[in-house]
């Protein structure tokens, strides 16, 4: 298989998985490709390399604003505080680019990967709820 083919075979699979998602996979989703993103941030300020970190960072913020911009604070008690949770994240992510700091990248790293452990476990669970 060529590589254009693959490419295309890949942007199709993506695609397809993206629309038959459910909300709960699609959020899991989300946080698996945000941990990605830091962790990917984080080893490139370790090499020195800030173009990539800042790419990295930059989609990690985008991701961020999209669980801020989708949560319900209404609907839940804890809504209110994982909002401001997600507005401290975002603003860590931004300092993290900006000083290009990965002990300010690792930092973040430790709010995402309890966040998104907690949201798989919810997934794994909620059908049996």
């Amino acid at each position: 298989m060529s590589a254009a083919a693959y490419s295309a075979y890949r942007a199709r699979f993506v695609e397809d998985s993206l629309a038959t998602a459910s909300p709960a996979r699609l959020l899991t989703m989300l946080y698996d490709r945000l941990l990605l993103d830091v962790d990917r941030a984080e080893a490139a300020q370790q090499r020195g390399d800030r173009v990539e970190a800042g790419r990295q960072l930059l989609h990690a913020q985008e991701i961020v604003l999209e669980l801020r911009s989708s949560l319900k604070v209404d609907l839940w008690e804890g809504g209110p505080g994982l909002s401001a949770l997600y507005g401290f994240l975002h603003s860590e992510l931004v300092r993290a680019n900006v000083t290009g700091d990965p002990g300010v990248t690792a930092g973040c790293r430790g709010i995402v990967a309890p966040l998104r452990d907690a949201w798989h476990e919810a997934a794994r669970t909620a059908p049996q709820a």
